[in-house]
């Protein structure tokens, strides 16, 4: 096994989304910042209802997937297929925009802290254009595995901890995502296999953590280099952080806004298919 290192380290910097939503956006920040298959990766968090209250109203989508990880507070998704789901403490809700869906994600508190995450997933060429979907995760869904030195929630994928391999709330996609919520205890350690033709990233929230001997940068995408495992160990305080990975698509990317194609041209047909109420149709 070759250990991956720290090759890049990406700052979150602060800006807004939605009807002025507060966000920290490490990914994505700019359209040549992304890590394929991921297109954007943001953190929101605050215990001020006025930099998460006007939530995000009705918007469309086209292409990609989303998933929002919630680690605290209280947001309703609606969409137009009547989905509606609650996303509470320790939950996640997977959002298929392929060919086109129009949703809002509104707050359903007005004080207290709303805290967590949203990726945006990319699909290939061939799954662009698949009919909408959407799952709500409840938090029992998804498996916590404990080890020695921490515990590890699998929301996507396969990973193995302590010889035994184990199967994320989340199945398989094309891109066949990883997507970990690591917590090490005060000067915990845990090694975990990463397959090799993945590209990943980490992303500390909480504490401090090294990667072998390379200290992570909180509130950053901290981009792996290549390998096939990971060793991480906490500070005297412990630590939270993200693992996502993925496989790469390796197709061009296109994005205007909330639409992320493969051509300019699929780009203009699906303003056209926006404006003229084709979308969802």
């Amino acid at each position: 096994m070759t250990q991956r290192s720290l090759k890049q380290t990406i700052p979150a910097l602060e800006t807004s989304d939605g009807a002025g939503v507060r966000i920290k956006r490490s990914i994505g920040q700019h359209q040549s910042i992304r890590l394929d298959p991921f297109l954007m990766l943001d953190e929101f968090g605050s215990a001020e209802a006025a930099d998460y209250i006007a939530g995000f109203p009705s918007h469309p989508h086209r292409g990609f997937e989303t998933v929002t990880y919630m680690i605290e507070g209280h947001m309703l998704h609606e969409d137009h297929l009547g989905n509606r789901g609650d996303l509470r403490n320790g939950g996640v809700q997977w959002m298929t925009a392929g060919r086109g869906i129009i949703h809002s994600e509104m707050p359903q508190q007005e004080e207290g802290v709303m805290r967590g995450f949203q990726l945006w997933l990319n699909l290939p060429a061939a799954e662009k254009m698949v009919e909408a979907g959407y799952r709500d995760i409840q938090p029992e869904e998804i498996p916590v595995i404990a080890f020695s030195g921490g515990t590890v929630k699998l929301i996507a994928g396969t990973l193995q901890v302590g010889g035994e391999t184990h199967l994320g709330a989340m199945p398989g996609r094309s891109t066949q995502p990883l997507y970990a919520d690591i917590h090490l205890k005060p000067e915990g350690t845990v090694t975990l296999p990463i397959p090799g033709t993945h590209n990943g990233m980490l992303y500390l929230y909480e504490g401090t953590a090294h990667l072998g001997e390379s200290a992570l940068k909180r509130s950053a995408a901290s981009v792996l280099g290549k390998g096939d495992e990971i060793t991480l160990s906490a500070g005297a305080e412990g630590a939270r952080l993200l693992l996502i990975a993925g496989k790469p698509i390796g197709e061009p990317v296109v994005q205007y806004g909330p639409f992320v194609m493969n051509t300019r041209e699929e780009i203009e047909q699906t303003l056209r298919d926006y404006r003229d109420g084709r979308l969802t149709a």
